[in-house]
């Protein structure tokens, strides 16, 4: 909307995001990890994901900074959750702060009360300036991971339990389990086409490095797995495990199944994203897993205008 245009320094322009720019969103996001932390996590299916998000209206609650060339220097999104990203080469222009702004006003024209988001705990630029801003941490988030020279080995399943690999048809089955589970902790259960979208219809989804836990005809555990193309590794997207079946080792039988999936395609390692509000942390450290980086959720209140 007009008068949420920002004010930007010489040389750029800012316009909404469209599908067409998935692409680039991604190289800029891919180019902040890998500056970061040597490697890309993003692929273009997540960021296409986000976009197509219900609730997200991409003319209203996006912004794409471009320089004088053309080329995406910054984005940010504010839906739910806020994202801001400043390409390498364009940080230290004011670039963050202005998106912030734009971010925070957007918001609060959306009738928000607060504003969220997640930043490298290693990026102390980042910190510093929501920081200097007025935002709190309000939750850790850890991405693990779990190396593997050697085949993992997997532990034989409970009594009545098969495992096998995700097929075709499991995908409603797949989605009830999960959002019951998420249910527990998570404030908003996402629709089928919402969740498929993240998963199951993602280009880097990976069917046969994903496990699923059958007690006779009913699915009570899923690891949902990507393979992400530009990191090299096996990444899994969503543990859950029916209630009535918890504290049976289900969840690492299942990881370990992936594990073992990923490793038969050459991968050396596997990662997955969790936070302090799960309470699984214990659980993957249990399965051998290790933090390889930790981010910190950021809240700020929102005054009226």
């Amino acid at each position: 909307m007009p008068d949420l245009v920002p004010v930007l320094p010489p040389g750029y322009r800012a316009v909404p995001a469209t599908a067409k720019d998935i692409s680039a969103v991604h190289r800029l996001v891919a180019a902040c990890e890998r500056e970061l932390r040597g490697r890309v996590h993003t692929d273009p299916g997540g960021v296409a994901a986000v976009l197509a998000r219900p609730g997200l209206i991409p003319e209203l609650d996006t912004l794409l900074i471009h320089d004088e060339t053309g080329r995406l220097a910054a984005r940010a999104w504010v839906n739910r959750r806020s994202e801001v990203d400043v390409h390498p080469r364009h940080r230290g222009r004011g670039l963050g702060s202005v998106l912030l702004d734009w971010a925070e006003a957007r918001a609060r024209q959306a009738g928000s009360e607060q504003i969220v988001q997640t930043v490298p705990d290693d990026d102390t630029d980042a910190v510093a300036l929501l920081r200097s801003r007025g935002y709190e941490p309000m939750v850790t988030e850890w991405l693990l991971e779990f190396a593997m020279p050697d085949e993992p080995a997997v532990p034989e399943p409970p009594a009545g339990i098969v495992v096998r690999p995700f097929r075709s048809g499991d995908e409603h089955a797949a989605h009830r389990l999960v959002e019951d589970a998420f249910d527990e902790w998570q404030q908003r259960r996402r629709s089928y086409p919402e969740w498929a979208q993240h998963t199951v219809e993602r280009p880097t989804f990976a069917p046969a490095m994903s496990a699923l836990a059958f007690n006779g005809t009913q699915l009570i555990g899923a690891a949902l797995s990507l393979d992400l193309p530009e990191s090299g590794e096996g990444y899994v997207e969503e543990v859950a495990v029916h209630r009535d079946h918890r504290n049976r080792g289900i969840a690492r039988l299942l990881l370990r199944h992936a594990f073992r999936a990923f490793h038969r395609e050459g991968r050396r390692a596997c990662t997955l994203a969790t936070h302090s509000g799960t309470g699984a942390l214990a659980l993957y450290l249990r399965v051998g897993m290790t933090v390889r980086h930790s981010s910190t959720v950021y809240r700020k209140i929102l005054q009226s205008a």
